[in-house]
């Protein structure tokens, strides 16, 4: 066993290795239009039972083959088409479903029970307060804070979505907390 060689590599004839270097053959355009003419409406069931409507899993449906016509995928054997469409219906459905979660949370501003009118108003205007400070942040500290605290993720999630270290993202918003109080500050 050669120790030395990269792992997860594919090599071809010639000995060549990476990405371009795949032995084996991409699924046929034709195997794909045939596995979507046959399975298109076990397809939709699933999507229609995990998504819960038959718009989006038919979005998700078509999303999937999309990808699979624009990057064939390379199986070792072209009876398993079927269970990595599958399990790409899932995958698709699951990205939907915190896609929706995502819109839905950040479509429904935390409320605070209310005791008065000028409570509300006061509890509007510190709010636009709070936003406006957050605003003028820059990017990559407000996205910090959104993350973290609005989305509610942990550092390694805030770490993963921004393309950086836990420890960054910690650092980062230590920073932004520091510049929002002093923003607040400033303004109240």
């Amino acid at each position: 066993m050669d120790h030395d060689k990269p792992r997860g590599l594919w090599r071809n004839s010639s000995g060549e290795r990476g990405a371009g270097a795949l032995t084996r053959p991409a699924v046929p355009p034709s195997a794909l239009t045939e596995l979507y003419r046959d399975h298109r409406v076990e397809f939709v069931r699933i999507g229609m039972l995990l998504v819960g409507d038959r718009a989006t899993a038919e979005d998700v449906l078509h999303d999937v083959f999309l990808r699979m016509q624009l990057r064939p995928p390379h199986l070792a054997d072209d009876t398993k088409l079927l269970a990595y469409a599958r399990a790409a219906i899932l995958n698709g459905c699951r990205m939907a479903l915190r896609r929706r979660r995502l819109i839905r949370r950040l479509s429904e501003p935390h409320r605070p029970p209310v005791w008065s009118a000028e409570s509300a108003v006061i509890l509007d205007e510190d709010r636009r307060t709070v936003l406006r400070a957050l605003h003028r942040l820059p990017r990559r500290q407000r996205e910090a804070l959104v993350l973290r605290y609005y989305l509610e993720l942990s550092d390694q999630e805030s770490a993963e979505a921004m393309g950086v270290k836990a420890g960054t993202v910690r650092s980062t918003v230590a920073r932004a907390l520091a510049a929002l109080g002093r923003e607040l500050g400033e303004e109240g």
